[in-house]
């Protein structure tokens, strides 16, 4: 004997699916898109639309184009910079050694003077 619940499984207003529902597809075009680590990604664009010149490739991440023999180089990957290098890309040691000679002698004058330092 079923189980009495005919719709089991479905959601509703879940119909057939099939074209004559969803109405015609548009007609598509395939791109080959290349990246420097050798694959090959296809994705697929309307015949009106812009296809564009690059690509992520989805496997590695790296750009592609759609030049097989020459594909983009690897984008160059900057380190991450501390506080301390960006400021000893602003002043030399000299003027370092000179702001740290300031600083410490305020500091000292506001002791002499018995402020309270935390």
């Amino acid at each position: 004997m079923a189980g009495g619940n005919a719709i089991r499984g479905s959601r509703v207003g879940a119909g057939p699916m099939g074209e004559a529902e969803r109405g015609d597809a548009a007609p598509r075009t395939r791109v080959s898109y290349f990246c420097s680590s050798g694959h090959e990604t296809r994705p697929a664009f309307a015949l009106d639309a812009t296809i564009p010149d690059s690509w992520d490739c989805p496997r590695c991440g790296m750009p592609a184009n759609m030049d097989s023999e020459n594909p983009p180089p690897p984008p160059k990957i900057v380190p991450y910079k501390t506080h301390l290098a960006y400021v000893k890309e602003r002043r030399s040691e000299t003027e370092a050694a000179q702001i740290l000679h300031e600083a410490v002698t305020a500091l000292r004058q506001r002791r002499a003077a018995g402020e309270v330092i935390y």
